[in-house]
């Protein structure tokens, strides 16, 4: 049995809202972890994802720290390197999928707004870190990875990032208050920047 954390607390950015992020890697079923406190996985099939090459992995890889193991093995060190990710193509059409449906959603109703507004947040997030790991020189995990992206960052105002990223938190943890009519509408309103920045990143992965 091996315990991990990653995430914020490894990266040193812990903001209101943030949680801990848990792994644990175990022989089998193991009913000492509940899978909505630790990302659970065997050890045959953490392998596997370092042979995919999958983006959790190289978030692993990167920032994991280890904090119990009851052989004295790090078995994410002992993995080395994950394989090149080179499932950008399909990966980054499915998250602006789910962005466009998102937003399909919240220009004809508001009673799901939370929802899909942190649906759009997880998106355009999720894009950003998959092109950090198709560039290759320095994958990006953090929550406003799209920030982070050099040239290719997504410049967004203060209100609408805040809008977002308050969604996201909401939905996933229950933390703070749902956004106004007002934010909701600003939010909206900056959509089309997003659309443009994730068809552009798009567009320079299929060259």
């Amino acid at each position: 049995m091996h315990i991990y954390v990653y995430g914020s607390v490894c990266r040193g950015d812990v903001a209101p809202g943030s949680d801990v992020d848990l792994l644990a890697v175990v022989d089998g079923p193991d009913s000492r972890f509940d899978p909505a406190v630790y990302s659970v996985y065997p050890h045959r099939q953490l392998a596997q994802l370092w042979a995919e090459g999958n983006p959790f992995a190289w978030h692993l890889a990167v920032e994991s720290q280890l904090v119990f193991a009851d052989d004295g093995v790090d078995v994410v060190r002992e993995l080395e390197e994950p394989a090149p990710y080179t499932n950008w193509q399909t990966d980054s059409e499915k998250f602006y999928q789910l962005f466009v449906e998102a937003a399909e959603v919240l220009s004809v109703r508001r009673d799901t707004m939370v929802f899909e507004l942190a649906t759009v947040f997880l998106a355009v997030r999720n894009l950003a870190i998959c092109h950090s790991l198709r560039v290759g020189d320095s994958p990006v995990f953090s929550r406003r990875a799209f920030e982070r992206l050099g040239p290719d960052s997504l410049s967004l105002d203060f209100r609408t990032c805040k809008v977002l990223e308050d969604a996201r938190i909401l939905s996933t943890r229950g933390f703070g208050t749902g956004p106004t009519e007002a934010d909701v509408a600003h939010a909206l309103a900056h959509l089309s920047d997003v659309d443009r920045w994730m068809c552009s990143l798009i567009a320079k992965g299929a060259r």
